[in-house]
């Protein structure tokens, strides 16, 4: 493949594998999303409840987030995923049972999606942090997209399977059905080689989490791009978790509607993500992130506005598409301007800001929905998400100099030709 296929990380074998796994088991894993958000929302009816198990879902990878990111950089991330992998798998198969037996109750949602946030905590910066392994330096990029629109092609799929599904039969085979997908993602992982892991030693837990920080802080474009995700997830996606409401209260959609509008923010988060996926280099991701950060705010608050079920789902196709420009893009930056020693500890804060803050906006989404209203509540959020993208696009020329340093550093320690990181990183 050349150098500017949209395609050309699926030449690394151990990139098709792990694409291929990830693919299958991505679809169980946003069907059983899509399934606990109407299990509990059809439980409880409580706008409240429905961002408390988001947050009760995520909230762990806020916390061990940074524990996460030293063990991705301490210990063979291929094995770490086996572990998370499979300890998902099981979580998977203890809801589908408790929910197929009509057992299930709602404390049991709280505790299983604790656990699994846990397992996140560990499983995302392990799983960010081995993507550079998979495919050379030069595909770096084409990889992080392909990876995006593998998420959110599941993303398409899996829901519009989980409404029909939970329409028909029920949230319990959703379950089951991830559960079992997660087989495909241990198999791939399995015929997965790669160099041999170079542990990390000398250092304690604490002073490994403290450098990762410490380079963070102190690199403004980084402590940018993350605060800038920090702020959108913590305003403006926890919209996923009032979706219920809007499908059933708002547009009379039910549980097949909820499907549908999950595909459509699905659909434009793939759109997004292959637009990236042509992309051969960094020039001008700094200015990409600001313009869709911003559309994602505008085109939120229009959503939360409409009462039309066709404009809304149109509206979540920009959304979606925006948001997920945004975070891969930014994602992009990131990695290909922090060191391989720190990959998995930064990768671990870019987890916090991008999941972690999403449990603290849950809660609160959830709250103030209760009480004004799930409209008015997203509304406010892409307001406050617009306003954050002018303040980034705003410091965006003060940061490109260090950017361009940083990124240059990177690639001529990965052996890459000056003349083109000079080129590379000259407009990031």
């Amino acid at each position: 493949m050349s150098s500017n296929h949209p395609l050309r990380a699926l030449r690394h074998k151990n990139f098709r594998l792990f694409f291929a796994g990830q693919l299958i088991s991505l679809v169980g894993t946003w069907m059983q999303q899509v399934a606990q958000s109407w299990l509990i929302y059809r439980l409880t009816h409580s706008a409240l409840l429905l961002g408390a198990i988001g947050f009760a879902s995520q909230i762990p990878t806020f916390f061990l987030g940074p524990i996460g990111g030293h063990v991705a950089d301490r210990y063979d991330r291929r094995r770490v995923l086996l572990i998370t992998q499979s300890a998902s798998m099981l979580l998977a198969f203890i809801l589908a049972g408790l929910t197929l037996t009509d057992l299930v109750r709602e404390w049991h949602l709280f505790v299983l999606a604790s656990i699994l946030g846990l397992v996140s905590a560990f499983d995302i910066p392990a799983r960010q942090a081995w993507l550079v392994q998979l495919v050379e330096r030069e595909d770096l990029i084409n990889a992080i997209a392909l990876n995006s629109s593998m998420f959110n092609g599941a993303r398409i799929v899996g829901p519009a399977i989980a409404g029909i599904l939970v329409a028909t039969i029920g949230e319990g085979w959703c379950f089951f059905a991830n559960a079992v997908s997660y087989i495909a993602v241990i198999i791939g992982l399995l015929m997965i080689t790669t160099p041999r892991f170079s542990a990390q030693t000398g250092r304690s837990v604490w002073a490994n989490i403290a450098q990762g920080f410490r380079f963070v802080g102190t690199t403004a474009p980084i402590r940018a791009l993350l605060l800038l995700i920090g702020a959108v997830s913590f305003f403006a996606l926890p919209y996923t978790v009032l979706m219920p409401l809007f499908a059933d209260t708002i547009l009379h959609a039910g549980a097949r509607g909820l499907g549908i509008l999950m595909g459509a923010a699905g659909v434009g988060a793939l759109i997004g993500s292959l637009t990236l996926a042509s992309r051969s280099t960094v020039i001008g991701l700094g200015r990409w992130v600001a313009i869709a950060c911003a559309t994602f705010g505008i085109s939120l608050s229009a959503f939360a506005l409409s009462k039309s079920f066709v404009l809304s789902a149109a509206l979540l196709v920009i959304a979606g598409g925006a948001t997920m420009v945004q975070m891969a893009a930014s994602n992009t930056l990131i990695q290909s301007m922090v060191p391989d020693e720190l990959r998995g500890r930064v990768m671990a804060v870019y987890t916090m800001m991008f999941v972690g803050m999403g449990p603290f906006g849950a809660l609160l989404a959830g709250t103030i929905a209760e009480h004004v209203g799930a409209p008015l509540t997203v509304a406010g959020g892409g307001a406050i998400t617009v306003l954050a993208a002018i303040g980034f696009g705003l410091r965006l020329p003060s940061l490109r100099g260090e950017g361009r340093r940083l990124i240059i550093a990177q690639q001529a320690a990965a052996g890459e030709p000056a003349q083109q990181t000079t080129a590379t990183g000259a407009e990031a």
